[in-house]
């Protein structure tokens, strides 16, 4: 029985990240001494991943291209060829990287691939089924054990688990979901779009699009082989105001005290204290001032200070807010024209870059941000790839 609350809660410490970024002091306005020292580590050389559609002339697979964060700089170095891996994850060890291949049920799969950083090479591993439809986000736990697909057509979840040399096994669960929202178009039934756990692994949080609600689950992290890693009897659902589409979101990386979500129909942030698994709504303000109904992806910069969301379809760009340090919440400060459709974007992990994936530009922009500001400057050395839509950082050799 799935039991509906309002959202609630308080502060507290926790904190996850999709762009490699760490954690700093709780409340510090500017970055903390270890912020500081676990960026200035990642400077030079990166991997960059570039997962891509490869459907009506699009891209190949994905792509490897050598990245300086000091520079800008890039060197392309290797590809795989796969089908339509809209997103991608990496193990914490960066040794494997997992991709979903966006696709009908009957084409839906998720792959493992090794990442042999020496010679900047990848290569197949193994396939699973999905077995629902347009998979189009991926997770895996901070243990390395446990991936998870938001699969957008079906309205599920399927779990794998990884085996010890990387490969994944078949599909140990899914989980469906119900429900609709105002949009009789975009929201007739549920559409999950991201899953994401939390920084302590007692929880993976999920964005369902199609019925305003965030999903979260508590989380078994020692599993048995073949026993499903999310109690789904323990879903709780946290529900959004009417129309709100939720997409993505991301946690503060100064403790995790505020948890942001996107809303693509919408096109607001919805700002949270968050705190043990619960969020409180504090804080409503638009990304997309245009009406488009596209807004995409959402980081907060490594450093805690700036946050950033794309937005689609009209006016592509990506809108750029402050981060009271003591509240946080956001205050507008800029918005950035961007190559056509930036579905999915990445800061590196000292903060001095933004990369934009221009889906229908065919190219990967490169902006430098200002360290004062937060506001970004075109350095116009793009990488040229065909329907770029998802983009992730490793270390190389010589940083690990």
């Amino acid at each position: 029985m799935i039991k509906k609350v309002m959202v609630a809660g308080m502060a507290a410490a926790l904190f996850i990240s999709c762009t490699g970024s760490r954690s700093g002091k709780a409340g510090d306005g500017n970055a903390s001494e270890e912020t500081l020292a676990a960026t200035e580590t990642m400077s030079g050389d990166l991997f960059l991943l570039a997962g891509t559609y490869t459907s009506e002339e699009g891209g190949k697979g994905i792509y490897l291209y050598r990245f300086n964060t000091d520079t800008g700089n890039s060197d392309s170095v290797s590809m795989v060829e796969v089908d339509n891996p809209s997103y991608l994850t990496l193990s914490p060890n960066e040794r494997f990287i997992y991709a979903v291949s966006e696709n009908n049920e009957s084409g839906s799969a998720v792959h493992a691939f090794s990442l042999d950083k020496r010679i900047g090479k990848m290569e197949l591993l193994n396939s699973r089924p999905v077995k629902s439809s347009a998979p189009c986000y991926i997770t895996i736990d901070s243990k390395g054990r446990n991936v998870h697909t938001a699969n957008y057509g079906g309205g599920t979840i399927t779990s794998f688990q990884v085996k010890e040399d990387g490969t994944l096994t078949s599909a140990v669960s899914m989980i469906a979901f119900n429900g609709s929202g105002p949009d009789s178009v975009r929201q007739e039934r549920a559409h999950p779009h991201c899953v994401r756990y939390s920084s302590d692994g007692q929880y993976l949080f999920a964005a369902d699009l199609g019925s305003d609600k965030l999903y979260r689950f508590d989380v078994n992290d020692t599993p048995f082989e073949g026993q499903p890693a999310l109690m789904e009897n323990s879903l709780k659902e946290f529900i959004l105001p009417a129309g709100t589409g939720p997409r993505h979101f991301d946690f503060h990386p100064h403790g995790g005290r505020y948890f942001y979500l996107l809303g693509e129909l919408s096109g607001e942030v919805i700002v949270f204290d968050y705190a043990f698994g619960e969020l409180t709504q504090k804080q409503i303000i638009a990304a997309d001032s245009t009406g488009a109904r596209g807004s995409a992806d959402i980081h907060v910069s490594p450093d805690g200070r700036f946050l950033y969301a794309s937005n689609r379809l009209q006016a592509d760009g990506i809108a750029i807010f402050s981060i009271d340090p003591a509240e946080g919440t956001l205050t507008k400060t800029g918005y950035q024209w961007t190559a056509k459709h930036p579905r999915n974007f990445v800061i590196t992990p000292n903060g001095k870059f933004l990369l934009v994936a221009g889906r229908d530009d065919d190219k990967i922009q490169v902006f430098r941000v200002d360290p004062g500001t937060g506001l970004l400057t075109d350095t116009h050395q793009d990488i040229s790839v065909s329907k770029p839509v998802c983009l992730k950082f490793a270390g190389t050799a010589g940083n690990d």
